[in-house]
């Protein structure tokens, strides 16, 4: 499969990439947020809101979505969206 990266390293599945957000693993597996919501056992709003920021989430959601996408938890990014786009917009700009 390949991936559509997103924000981080350089874009459309360069290899200098180096974490996923947890939208753009639910977007290249093709499923909406339901479906993995669903999954899990948890709420669809709370899914969504981790999408967005997932420096909080549970250890155990953050293994639970590692395996269910079957990638270690290191290839994900944890954090704020906002922090990852700042950081790539910055590193673009040098």
């Amino acid at each position: 499969m390949q991936f559509v990266w997103e924000l981080n390293g350089k874009l459309k599945g360069d290899a200098e990439v180096e974490k996923l957000t947890l939208r753009a693993l639910r977007v290249n597996y093709s499923l909406s947020p339901k479906e993995v919501a669903d999954c899990l056992g948890i709420p669809q709003h709370t899914l969504l809101s981790y999408e967005e920021d997932s420096s909080e989430i549970p250890i155990q959601l953050a293994n639970d979505l590692a395996n269910y996408y079957d990638i270690s938890l290191d290839s994900i990014f944890f954090g704020k969206n906002s922090d990852l786009k700042q950081k790539f917009k910055n590193k673009n700009n040098r």
